[in-house]
């Protein structure tokens, strides 16, 4: 439905007549909301072409994933990548170490947008660290021979070029 240009122009001066913490409540009330996560994409540096991805098994243990979580209030996306990364993996890389992927950020249908960023580290001297709750086990995988994966893990491989989902 499309509102006519008088009617609209009233309704924005009106909104910016209210004062300002009622014009966020409104913003608030109408704006969808999103949660908002880090990802990391974490290569085996070591690794020949076409090189080897660290993935996550996590419950109920079926399909394998990438370190990720939610950003915790007011925390930078990287400085998020890089903790989930050492609390599932135990794999420490300080944030200025990660890159943004092309794009950064992927919207989800489902009401959150995940913050994507890549790093390396030598799989031969990086040990993999899981605490068998929110981790079952962790491990590194070609790129050629990939296990099962979390639809959301192939969909997001799938936008950088990697996986089964690859274009």
């Amino acid at each position: 439905m499309k509102i006519p240009r008088r009617l609209r122009g009233v309704a924005y001066q009106t909104f910016y007549r209210l004062p300002h913490p009622v014009r966020r409540r409104v913003v608030r009330l109408i704006v969808p909301k999103y949660l908002v996560g880090a990802v990391a994409i974490i290569k085996d540096s070591e690794a020949a072409d076409p090189g080897r991805l660290l993935l996550l098994r996590q419950p109920p243990g079926r399909s394998w994933g990438l370190p990720a979580g939610l950003l915790k209030k007011a925390e930078a996306p990287e400085v998020g990548a890089a903790r989930e990364l050492a609390e599932e993996s135990g794999v420490v890389l300080d944030p200025t170490d990660l890159t943004p992927a092309t794009p950064n950020a992927v919207v989800h249908a489902k009401g959150w947008v995940d913050m994507i960023y890549l790093g390396q580290v030598p799989a031969s001297t990086t040990p993999l660290v899981v605490d068998g709750g929110e981790v079952l086990e962790a491990g590194w995988f070609s790129l050629a021979d990939l296990p099962r994966l979390t639809p959301n893990t192939a969909k997001v491989l799938g936008l950088y070029g990697m996986g089964p989902n690859a274009s």
